[in-house]
């Protein structure tokens, strides 16, 4: 459903965008660094704080799923419609990842036997009880899932680079805040 009269992404759908990508982005580093530490307060505090990120990259892609679906986005630029459906699924993808990193995540935590307490305040439910097995599986899981969402995140970064400054298109100014 595009908006054929639209040039852009609407602010809502803007702000979403780039909170999710410093949320991910973050969510990333943070996962990488803080498995390489030795046990300490530190790593526990990263590792919380890693759990928050998660579950505020689900909770806010819950929210821009939402949206999506009830705002239309502005219509396609043109350009070759094998690139097109390479946008389409890989947007498809991401949507996917955004829910299966943070829920393989959750679930690994579950079956790790630690609880998410989100921000400290919230106490979640777990997903699956305790099962060292599994929280072996589920890591694992979570762990390539995050990389897969690396990569697409980095395939996505590409593309919008190359419309930028090859294509000389347009495309990145429908998603950058504060332009008209």
């Amino acid at each position: 459903m595009p908006n054929r009269n639209a040039t852009r992404y609407d602010p809502i759908a803007i702000a979403f965008h780039w909170l999710l990508a410093l949320a991910i982005v973050g969510a990333f580093g943070v996962g990488l660094y803080m498995v390489g530490l030795p046990f300490s307060m530190s790593r526990l505090k990263l590792y919380n704080w890693h759990k928050w990120a998660g579950m505020t990259i689900l909770a806010l892609s819950a929210l821009r799923l939402l949206w999506r679906l009830t705002h239309a986005a502005p219509a396609d630029l043109p350009a070759p419609a094998w690139q097109q459906q390479v946008a389409r699924w890989a947007h498809r993808l991401l949507y996917v990842l955004f829910f299966a990193v943070p829920l393989a995540g959750w679930t690994y935590s579950s079956a790790a036997g630690f609880p998410i307490v989100w921000f400290g305040l919230l106490p979640l439910p777990d997903l699956v009880a305790p099962d060292k097995a599994l929280a072996e599986t589920l890591k694992g899981l979570h762990q390539w899932l995050a990389y897969g969402l690396a990569a697409v995140v980095v395939a996505h970064v590409a593309a919008a680079l190359k419309h930028q400054f090859v294509d000389r298109d347009g495309l990145m100014a429908r998603m950058l805040p504060g332009r008209s």
